[in-house]
């Protein structure tokens, strides 16, 4: 049985979960630099990628486009999606008019040929779907022969026990923050499931598991977040995949 918390009101009328369009100012100016996603969500992204140059990238849900940002800084060639417009005006503004974005849901087909792309990244982005047997199964249709699915999302243990404690491990329940952005609250709805439902949803729309991570923070933020830090060091927070489309007869794997 899910909870929903009550939302907060503005102008008289409830705030709707996840309109990134109504805050995405305030979130951008807060994820450029914070602890969580500059000196650790982002980091853990760019290492468990590698070495990208040369490489065709989806950012799936790229936002305002930090990440893509940087995989292009290292060479790649990089697509942008995101079903926020306002996220993407931002992501604009940081890669130039020529970037290749587009405003894409998720949950529907990609505009892209079957594979198109060496890599996904699809960064704190998966938490917010109830179902993603459809997502994948898509992320899978557009990466080539051996191509790579990264993925951060919320820790499945972290989601039950430290945001909204819950007694039943196992079951798929959604959950509702109140973010502070921009000096108003935003309600934030996501979607927690037990690790092995995680891996089976890989599994079941055709990836191989590569690695399964949980990296530690940048050792930079202990100076620049001392508050913080610790507790960022000693609890789990997002869990990383890396997920691969297993090479074919016709590309072996090397």
């Amino acid at each position: 049985m899910e909870r929903i918390s009550d939302v907060p009101e503005s102008a008289g009328r409830p705030a709707r979960a996840n309109d990134y369009d109504s805050f995405a100012e305030a979130y951008s100016a807060e994820n450029e630099n914070n602890l969580l996603n500059a000196y650790y969500e982002r980091p853990a992204m760019l290492a468990l990628a590698g070495d990208v140059a040369g490489r065709r990238i989806l950012d799936a849900g790229c936002g305002s486009g930090p990440l893509s940002a940087a995989l292009r800084d290292r060479g790649a060639e990089v697509t942008g999606i995101d079903g926020s417009a306002g996220m993407l005006e931002l992501a604009r503004r940081r890669l130039g008019d020529e970037a290749a974005l587009h405003l894409v849901d998720l949950r529907d087909r990609l505009p892209f040929d079957d594979g198109t792309f060496d890599d996904a990244v699809a960064s704190l982005v998966l938490h917010y779907l109830q179902d993603w047997g459809p997502t994948l199964a898509e992320l899978r249709r557009v990466l080539r022969p051996g191509g790579r699915l990264i993925a951060s999302l919320d820790h499945p243990f972290g989601a039950y026990v430290y945001r909204d404690p819950r007694p039943d491990y196992f079951a798929t329940t959604s959950y509702t923050q109140d973010w502070e952005l921009g000096g108003r609250s935003v309600p934030m709805r996501f979607w927690r499931k037990p690790l092995h439902a995680m891996t089976d949803a890989f599994t079941a729309a055709g990836f191989r598991i590569s690695a399964i991570s949980e990296p530690q923070p940048d050792p930079a933020a202990r100076e620049l977040f001392p508050d913080d830090f610790h507790d960022l060091m000693t609890k789990t927070c997002f869990v990383f995949f890396v997920v691969e489309v297993p090479p074919t007869a016709a590309s072996p794997e090397v």
